[in-house]
Protein backbone atom coordinates (compact mmCIF):
# COMPACT_ATOMS: atom_id res chain seq x y z
CA UNK A 1 0.00 0.00 0.00
CA UNK A 2 2.84 2.40 0.84
CA UNK A 3 4.36 2.01 -2.63
CA UNK A 4 0.95 2.61 -4.23
CA UNK A 5 0.46 5.80 -2.24
CA UNK A 6 3.93 7.13 -3.06
CA UNK A 7 3.22 6.74 -6.78
CA UNK A 8 -0.04 8.73 -6.67
CA UNK A 9 0.25 12.17 -8.21
CA UNK A 10 -2.02 14.89 -6.93
CA UNK A 11 -1.49 17.37 -9.78
CA UNK A 12 -1.00 17.13 -13.50
CA UNK A 13 -2.10 13.52 -13.70
CA UNK A 14 -2.26 11.95 -17.12
CA UNK A 15 -6.04 12.30 -17.33
CA UNK A 16 -5.83 15.97 -16.26
CA UNK A 17 -3.23 16.77 -18.92
CA UNK A 18 -5.17 15.02 -21.70
CA UNK A 19 -8.39 16.70 -20.58
CA UNK A 20 -6.74 20.14 -20.55
CA UNK A 21 -5.27 19.57 -24.02
CA UNK A 22 -8.70 18.64 -25.40
CA UNK A 23 -10.34 21.66 -23.78
CA UNK A 24 -7.65 24.01 -25.06
CA UNK A 25 -7.82 22.51 -28.56
CA UNK A 26 -11.58 23.16 -28.57
CA UNK A 27 -10.91 26.86 -28.03
CA UNK A 28 -11.56 27.12 -24.30
CA UNK A 29 -9.23 29.01 -21.99
CA UNK A 30 -8.96 28.36 -18.28
CA UNK A 31 -6.76 28.44 -15.20
CA UNK A 32 -5.40 25.36 -13.48
CA UNK A 33 -5.09 24.44 -9.81
CA UNK A 34 -6.90 27.46 -8.42
CA UNK A 35 -9.29 28.12 -5.59
CA UNK A 36 -12.53 29.16 -7.27
CA UNK A 37 -13.87 31.05 -4.23
CA UNK A 38 -11.77 33.15 -1.90
CA UNK A 39 -11.83 31.81 1.62
CA UNK A 40 -12.64 28.27 0.49
CA UNK A 41 -9.46 26.28 0.98
CA UNK A 42 -10.24 23.83 -1.79
CA UNK A 43 -8.61 23.84 -5.16
CA UNK A 44 -10.18 22.92 -8.48
CA UNK A 45 -8.12 21.24 -11.18
CA UNK A 46 -9.50 23.46 -13.96
CA UNK A 47 -11.26 26.79 -13.44
CA UNK A 48 -13.35 28.76 -15.93
CA UNK A 49 -13.62 31.96 -13.88
CA UNK A 50 -15.85 34.20 -15.98
CA UNK A 51 -18.58 31.54 -16.23
CA UNK A 52 -17.98 30.15 -12.75
CA UNK A 53 -17.30 26.52 -13.64
CA UNK A 54 -14.88 24.49 -11.52
CA UNK A 55 -13.70 21.09 -12.77
CA UNK A 56 -12.44 18.42 -10.39
CA UNK A 57 -10.71 15.27 -11.65
CA UNK A 58 -11.35 12.69 -8.95
CA UNK A 59 -9.19 9.61 -8.50
CA UNK A 60 -11.10 6.35 -8.24
CA UNK A 61 -9.30 5.23 -5.09
CA UNK A 62 -9.22 8.53 -3.19
CA UNK A 63 -12.82 9.52 -3.93
CA UNK A 64 -14.48 6.12 -3.71
CA UNK A 65 -15.51 5.54 -7.33
CA UNK A 66 -18.59 3.30 -7.38
CA UNK A 67 -17.10 1.32 -10.29
CA UNK A 68 -13.40 1.06 -9.45
CA UNK A 69 -12.80 1.83 -5.79
CA UNK A 70 -10.80 -0.74 -3.91
CA UNK A 71 -10.87 -1.07 -0.16
CA UNK A 72 -7.47 -1.86 1.37
CA UNK A 73 -7.29 -4.89 3.61
CA UNK A 74 -4.66 -3.31 5.85
CA UNK A 75 -6.09 -0.81 8.31
CA UNK A 76 -9.57 -0.93 6.71
CA UNK A 77 -11.29 1.35 9.22
CA UNK A 78 -8.76 4.11 8.64
CA UNK A 79 -9.12 3.90 4.86
CA UNK A 80 -12.90 3.69 4.89
CA UNK A 81 -13.06 6.81 7.11
CA UNK A 82 -10.50 8.59 4.93
CA UNK A 83 -12.27 7.86 1.64
CA UNK A 84 -15.76 8.54 3.02
CA UNK A 85 -14.40 11.79 4.46
CA UNK A 86 -13.10 12.73 1.02
CA UNK A 87 -16.52 12.06 -0.49
CA UNK A 88 -18.23 14.17 2.20
CA UNK A 89 -15.76 17.01 1.56
CA UNK A 90 -16.47 16.75 -2.19
CA UNK A 91 -20.21 17.11 -1.57
CA UNK A 92 -19.60 20.03 0.77
CA UNK A 93 -17.35 21.69 -1.82
CA UNK A 94 -20.03 21.30 -4.50
CA UNK A 95 -22.65 22.84 -2.19
CA UNK A 96 -20.43 25.76 -1.19
CA UNK A 97 -19.57 26.51 -4.80
CA UNK A 98 -23.24 26.38 -5.78
CA UNK A 99 -24.06 28.84 -2.99
CA UNK A 100 -21.56 31.26 -4.59
CA UNK A 101 -23.01 30.79 -8.09
CA UNK A 102 -20.40 28.29 -9.27
CA UNK A 103 -21.00 24.95 -10.96
CA UNK A 104 -18.84 21.98 -10.02
CA UNK A 105 -18.10 19.45 -12.75
CA UNK A 106 -16.69 16.14 -11.52
CA UNK A 107 -14.68 13.85 -13.79
CA UNK A 108 -13.54 10.38 -12.72
CA UNK A 109 -9.99 9.42 -13.60
CA UNK A 110 -11.29 6.40 -15.53
CA UNK A 111 -13.52 8.49 -17.80
CA UNK A 112 -12.69 8.95 -21.44
CA UNK A 113 -11.09 12.41 -21.52
CA UNK A 114 -12.62 13.18 -24.92
CA UNK A 115 -16.13 12.54 -23.63
CA UNK A 116 -15.40 14.46 -20.41
CA UNK A 117 -14.01 17.41 -22.39
CA UNK A 118 -17.15 17.49 -24.56
CA UNK A 119 -19.34 17.50 -21.43
CA UNK A 120 -17.32 20.32 -19.87
CA UNK A 121 -17.29 22.32 -23.11
CA UNK A 122 -21.08 22.06 -23.38
CA UNK A 123 -21.51 23.33 -19.81
CA UNK A 124 -19.09 26.22 -20.29
CA UNK A 125 -20.67 27.30 -23.58
CA UNK A 126 -24.16 27.05 -22.08
CA UNK A 127 -23.16 29.26 -19.16
CA UNK A 128 -21.42 31.73 -21.50
CA UNK A 129 -24.65 32.04 -23.47
CA UNK A 130 -26.56 32.78 -20.29
CA UNK A 131 -28.02 29.29 -20.15
CA UNK A 132 -29.76 27.93 -17.15
CA UNK A 133 -27.28 25.18 -16.30
CA UNK A 134 -28.37 24.26 -12.81
CA UNK A 135 -26.23 24.75 -9.76
CA UNK A 136 -26.24 20.99 -9.25
CA UNK A 137 -22.84 19.37 -9.74
CA UNK A 138 -22.29 17.71 -13.08
CA UNK A 139 -21.09 14.12 -12.87
CA UNK A 140 -20.44 11.41 -15.39
CA UNK A 141 -23.55 9.46 -16.29
CA UNK A 142 -24.29 6.80 -13.72
CA UNK A 143 -21.76 7.95 -11.14
CA UNK A 144 -21.97 9.25 -7.61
Amino acid sequence: MRKRMSLQRSRNTQVEVVLRRRLHASGLRFRIHRRPVKGLKREADIVFGPVRVAVFVDGCFWHGCPEHATWPKNNPDFWRNKIEGNRARDSDTDARLAAEGWLAVRVWEHEDPVTAAERIRAVVLDRRAGGKTSGQPVHAAGSM
